[in-house]
């Protein structure tokens, strides 16, 4: 209830939205948007990412993957996905493509996986059927350690690198203080070889601490995107009572939590800010009200040509997109397009419309573009 109230004061900072999306367009700052519904039909979609022949992946929380074709329509449930345990915050996560999916049609899946102890987040593979239909051979790469009872801060984004290794990026599970310790999984970002193995220029190999991580004390990161010219991983996690952040992990960094936050703990109780603890790793940005990031990338098309290289985040509690004006490593602006839904997920098409993914059990895929002169 705390960050839902929290949340309203950050919209009614920028103009809240309505309910419902009643208009088929709105304003930006760069000119009128047209906002279309591309898709429907999907429940709690979470994660989505486009195929080389322009259809879209999209996964539903509930433990189904769908192929959505070029024209909007939705498949049946593709055959071959792993069993989810889909309770509180957990089911099928994010999904991504091997990079060398022209070849070997690989694609990786994160899922909250039930196991003894209770459950935590895990990622496999399965090869996609040329008709779209159909995961074969699918195979566990990576098992969050430990499980616990907690149904709730799974992550998880999936990105590959270019040079190939994959991230994962991993929430506390409510154990907020586990985040301070780097012999387990929980509040970090991991990396690891396509295939599970551990890259031997990992930061803790040989070390005190758990071989995958790179980076620690992360509350719960359900952001991730590369830069499209450094190549460097940026993410975007949740804080507790504010404090919501944009990060740069860097290797073997900690970044504080639960030891330090912009914000405050759901009791009301204070926290030391990240300047107290020069030790710890600080956010470029940070947000109180919270947006509750969900989903981003870098817009790099041609459709908004004053949106390139900008940051597009997924606003849960901001019910809307948030575009993040970046300068090298400094956030210079910030603007809500605000579109009256939980937004879970943000892509950008080949032809350079935005798509999100609003987190409705009616959800849908909205099409974001530049809406024609009248």
């Amino acid at each position: 209830m705390l960050r839902i109230f929290i949340a309203s004061t950050f919209l009614l900072a920028f103009g809240a939205p309505s309910t419902t999306l009643a208009q088929d367009s709105i304003e930006s700052e760069t000119g009128r948007i047209a906002v279309e519904t591309f898709a429907e039909g999907l429940e709690h979609p979470w994660g989505a990412t486009y195929l080389p022949d322009g259809a879209l992946l999209v996964t539903e929380r509930p433990g189904r993957l769908r192929l959505v074709s070029t024209d909007g329509a939705v498949s049946d449930p593709i055959d071959g996905v792993p069993d989810v345990l889909a309770s509180g915050q957990g089911g099928l996560l994010d999904v991504a493509l091997d990079p060398d999916f022209a070849n070997n049609r690989t694609v990786y899946l994160s899922y909250s996986e039930e196991r003894g102890g209770g459950a935590a987040t895990s990622v496999g593979r399965g090869r996609l059927d040329k008709n779209g239909s159909a995961l074969s051979n699918f195979e566990v790469v990576f098992r969050q350690e430990p499980a616990v009872s907690s149904r709730h801060h799974y992550g998880s984004r999936l990105v590959f690198a270019p040079d190939g290794k994959l991230f994962v990026t991993l929430g506390d599970r409510g154990k907020a203080q586990q985040a301070q310790d780097p012999n387990n999984h929980l509040g970090t970002v991991v990396r690891i070889n396509p295939n599970g193995s551990l890259p031997d220029d990992n930061p803790f190999v040989g070390k005190n601490g758990a071989d995958e991580i790179w980076s620690y004390g992360h509350r719960n990161v359900q952001s991730a995107a590369l830069h499209p010219e450094t190549g460097v991983l940026w993410t975007a996690e949740m804080g507790p009572l504010g404090g919501d952040e944009l990060n740069i992990p860097e290797a073997g960094r900690n970044y504080g939590w639960p030891a330090v936050s912009w914000g405050r703990h759901y009791s009301g109780e204070r926290i030391p800010d990240p300047s107290t603890r020069p030790e710890f790793a600080d956010a470029i940005h940070s947000w109180t009200p919270v947006i509750s990031p969900s989903g981003m990338t870098f817009y790099t098309g041609d459709m908004f040509a004053d949106w390139r290289g900008d940051l597009l985040i997924g606003g849960l509690s901001a019910e809307g997109i948030v575009r993040v004006r970046i300068d090298g490593k400094q956030v210079t602006g910030e603007k809500v397009l605000a579109l009256g839904r939980r937004i879970r997920d943000v892509v950008q098409a080949p032809d350079g419309a935005v798509m999100a993914l609003t987190d409705e059990p009616a959800g849908r895929i909205l099409r974001l573009s530049p809406a024609a002169s009248q």
